[in-house]
């Protein structure tokens, strides 16, 4: 019995997402070696867009995790344990927490710079950039923004590093006088924002006035405000390729795709709820969902429609995630549950 040819004529003629069809296999596949004496529940395996690989515990760590960043170099991740006032640093070869960032006030946003082999943590209890060099992440300062420091992205072309802060600006720091260079004003406190280096232009997400604004990265002056239909606009990611941004709205529960020209919605589907980060995945033109309801959704970034391709089952809270496609890797914070410590889920992303 040939099961892919199956498998692949349901979905054409179905247009069936991905969990559909792993369970229209496995029952073919049971009923078939049922009908031949051969079933045996342990031969079964899963079938998707991103796989299971491991689980690393990150210890006794309470409360909520938030965003995460990669060191390529040593196949680090840190992860800030919002809830706990640390970063967590987990070496993914060896799959084990090496090393724990203390004296932080709620850190929200982590980024890195290989340059100066420095870690910049983004604090939202205290409005500080706490900043940690070299191999051993020796304290080696800090840049006061106010109140609320949130999301950080470093710039690949400048290494400048954009900061989120207060009821309204972005922060810009120089990681090689670790200190802030410009202040670009905003409407409202920014979610998640992405830096488009083609266009020089900084799309930002302000959920509190439901819309993106549009700024100029050098001088920060406002090309555009884009109002939003939904609300909650927390997530975002950009696809240069087709020249869209990506968006996920909590209120409800919804993905939209806009030009990034002009604004206008160039395609939308239904998420899955409580949504937090955004992935796309270039090489798979795949996109990543996390979302504290306690599922990934992996929607098809070549389809007009974005079909769902995926929804795959986590656990609930388990809305903070990084995709690092240089490493094929999906990694996914859960928080502690009565039965299980804090952990990295790491998942590999296939084909």
């Amino acid at each position: 019995m040939k099961l892919i040819g199956i498998t692949s004529y349901v979905r054409e003629v179905a247009g069936l997402e991905w969990s559909a069809i792993r369970q229209f296999h496995f029952t073919v596949v049971a009923l078939a070696s049922l009908a031949l004496g051969t079933w045996s529940p342990a031969e079964s395996t899963e079938v998707g867009p991103l796989l299971l690989e491991a689980k690393i515990p990150l210890g006794e760590v309470a409360g909520r995790i938030d965003h995460m960043t990669v060191d390529l170099a040593r196949h680090r991740l840190f992860v800030a344990e919002l809830g706990n006032n640390t970063v967590g640093v987990v070496d993914l070869e060896s799959r084990k927490v090496v090393h724990r960032l203390t004296g932080l006030a709620e850190p929200q946003g982590v980024g890195y710079v290989p340059a100066n082999d420095t870690v910049y943590v983004a604090n939202g209890g205290d409005g500080s950039v706490k900043i940690f060099r070299g191999p051993d992440y020796a304290p080696a300062g800090r840049v006061d923004l106010g109140k609320d420091a949130d999301n950080i992205r470093v710039d690949a072309a400048t290494t400048l590093l954009f900061v989120g802060y207060g009821s309204g600006g972005i922060g810009v720091i120089d990681p090689q006088s670790n200190s802030k260079i410009k202040a670009f004003p905003l409407k409202a406190h920014p979610e998640s924002f992405q830096l488009d280096n083609t266009a020089g232009e900084i799309f930002v997400n302000l959920p509190n006035v439901r819309s993106i604004a549009v700024l100029n990265k050098n001088i920060g002056e406002l090309r555009a405000t884009w109002p939003m239909r939904y609300g909650a606009n927390f997530a975002m990611a950009l696809d240069n390729e087709r020249k869209r941004v990506l968006v996920v709205f909590r209120n409800p529960a919804k993905f939209a795709a806009f030009d990034m020209q002009t604004g206008a919605v160039a395609g939308e589907t239904d998420a899955c709820g409580d949504a937090d980060d955004l992935f796309l995945d270039a090489k798979r033109k795949h996109i990543y969902i996390s979302c504290g309801a306690g599922f990934v959704d992996v929607l098809n970034a070549d389809d007009p429609k974005y079909l769902r391709l995926a929804r795959v089952p986590t656990v609930s809270g388990a809305r903070t995630a990084l995709f690092v496609p240089e490493m094929d890797q999906f990694l996914l914070a859960v928080r502690a549950r009565a039965a299980e410590p804090a952990a990295i889920w790491v998942y590999r992303a296939a084909p």
